[in-house]
């Protein structure tokens, strides 16, 4: 859990510029791939990052812009990316606004749970976590080159001079 804020903006930057790594290789082809015809495309799974993102900060009490338009997914992989980059910035920009290190012990009910202010904002890091991985499944299937995220994607090993490990 998070003690500061300062520590919450290191490690959300860190994600978000994660995941937007993952957004921008998106292609408005790619956004249709899809697991199967009861699951989210790959296109609807980054436009919930993007969407949720700030509906989950306005659940935790904090007030943000909610994104237009949330319901209908863009058919444009640079409209989700650029709009994920304004979304991510005001996150900080929010959090550090309206909340303190000391507010992070404080209890609140978020979605019928009680945990302290410092514990949702983990629960919003993970989400966006958990469904870039999601994101990344599809990209492969779709054609699309994967970058890395906490090394290097299978692609990238030769660009440091490494062969990609074995299957």
């Amino acid at each position: 859990m998070f003690t500061s804020i300062n520590e919450f903006s290191q490690e959300w930057n860190q994600e978000a510029g994660s995941t937007q790594k993952v957004l921008d290789a998106l292609t408005d082809e790619s956004l249709q791939q899809s697991v199967s015809s009861e699951d989210r495309t790959l296109g609807r799974i980054a436009w919930h990052i993007v969407t949720s993102t700030p509906g989950m900060i306005n659940e935790f009490g904090i007030t943000i812009t909610n994104v237009k338009n949330a319901d209908s997914t863009p058919s444009s992989a640079r409209e989700i990316a650029d709009t994920f980059r304004k979304v991510s910035a005001d996150v900080v920009e929010q959090v550090q606004k309206q909340w303190t290190d000391e507010s992070l012990t404080d209890v609140q009910n978020v979605f019928g749970m009680n945990m302290p202010k410092a514990a949702t904002l983990s629960l919003l890091i993970k989400h966006i976590i958990h469904h870039r991985g999601q994101m990344t499944v599809l990209m492969r299937q779709a054609g699309l080159k994967v970058p890395g995220i906490y090394g290097p994607a299978r692609e990238e090993w030769s660009q440091i001079g490494m062969e990609a490990p074995a299957l």
